[in-house]
């Protein structure tokens, strides 16, 4: 039977061959993207926007001004808490993301639980000098390692793809970028430990003020001054994502 018999019987056109003989459903192959398409995918999910950046500093802004107009701990910590979860209600009736929502008022929850132990105000700050000096460490550890973090998460996107998490590091040009990139998540982490540590530990709570100041500047700003100039690097080394069996560039075969 001819394709034209079968197309008047059925109603419908055979699907042409595919010349590589594979799926036609197969996703393109990842040897067409870079280092840089898919760090830039990364950043743009990690930034909640400005909505995001905003609600980020709703509680630290409360809690800060309730204090220092009132001097009362509770009293602050309570308001920084309530924001955090009006934010959140508000995120949940508009059936939009909690995400960084989730992530301020669990920020202001350990605050809380640091200043009530205490009865300090400053002891609120505590927990996020801990954590970017823990995140600091642990980011640098993987530097020395020559397993730098975003050269895993490189690994984790391309690796759904080709199956090997790892073929990354074969490339020492990905290896180095991903290193330098990585030194860029660390600056900022140093900045604030560098700058809130000495705030927390001789200013007592006469620093509240400071603190809370020094807190929000140097949160989503200073992260997205990183985060361009990651961008900006990128925009240098534009390093491609090697699929196993592909001729690279300059090969005999390559378009």
């Amino acid at each position: 039977m001819t394709d034209q018999n079968r197309t008047a019987r059925t109603g419908s056109a055979p699907e042409p061959a595919d010349p590589a003989g594979g799926d036609p459903d197969t996703a393109r192959p990842v040897s067409e993207q870079t280092v840089e398409a898919v760090i830039r995918g990364q950043l743009a999910k990690a930034l909640g926007g400005k909505r995001g950046m905003v609600e980020a500093a709703v509680p630290t802004i409360t809690f800060t001004a309730t204090y220092l107009l009132t001097t009362e701990v509770r009293m602050a910590l309570w308001l920084g808490v309530g924001a955090a979860v009006l934010l959140a209600i508000v995120r949940l009736v508009q059936r939009s993301s909690v995400q960084f929502v989730l992530n301020s008022l669990f920020g202001i929850g350990i605050a809380a639980v640091f200043a009530l132990r205490s009865g300090q105000a400053e002891d609120a700050f505590l927990p996020g000098i801990i954590y970017n000096a823990g995140y600091a460490m642990v980011l640098i550890l993987t530097i020395l390692v020559r397993w730098p973090a975003i050269g895993l998460l490189i690994g984790a996107v391309t690796g759904a793809v080709t199956g090997d998490m790892t073929s990354w590091r074969k490339n020492p040009a990905v290896v180095r970028l991903s290193t330098w990139l990585t030194w860029l998540l660390v600056l900022p982490c140093v900045l604030r430990v560098a700058v809130q540590y000495p705030l927390w530990l001789f200013g007592g709570s006469d620093a509240v003020g400071w603190l809370g100041l020094a807190k929000i500047a140097m949160g989503w700003p200073l992260q997205v001054a990183a985060l361009a100039a990651m961008v900006w690097l990128l925009s240098r080394d534009r390093t491609p994502i090697e699929t196993p069996g592909e001729p690279e560039e300059g090969e005999p075969g390559q378009r």
